[in-house]
């Protein structure tokens, strides 16, 4: 199993609209990659290392697919919808990292 991470970078002049991703965007997402989508979550960054520190970054989601094959399968073909939907929830784009679970 494959873990595909979303991290958006925190900063003082990001925007995020959590309403609009965990009810717009992640449903959009996984409607059109379907059942190759084993599990999503979705974080809110509230802090750093230090009391005090914000959080590097604002939001994180982690979206679960058997393999790597099966993620750009299911995903590739919508990167580009997926992408453009970005506008409407944030000012920052994700950094993507491909793990697998060990």
């Amino acid at each position: 199993m494959i873990k595909v991470a979303v991290l958006y970078p925190n900063s003082e002049e990001v925007k995020f609209d959590f309403g609009y991703y965990t009810n717009t965007h992640v449903p959009m997402v996984q409607d059109l990659v379907g059942d190759a989508l084993l599990k999503v979550e979705v974080e809110r960054g509230l802090g750093g290392r230090g009391p005090g520190e914000p959080a590097p970054f604002v939001a994180a989601a982690s979206l679960y697919f058997e393999s790597v094959e099966t993620f750009q399968k299911s995903f590739g073909p919508h990167a580009e919808k997926i992408g453009a939907d970005v506008p409407n929830y944030s000012n920052v784009q994700g950094q993507i990292q491909i793990s697998e679970i060990v």
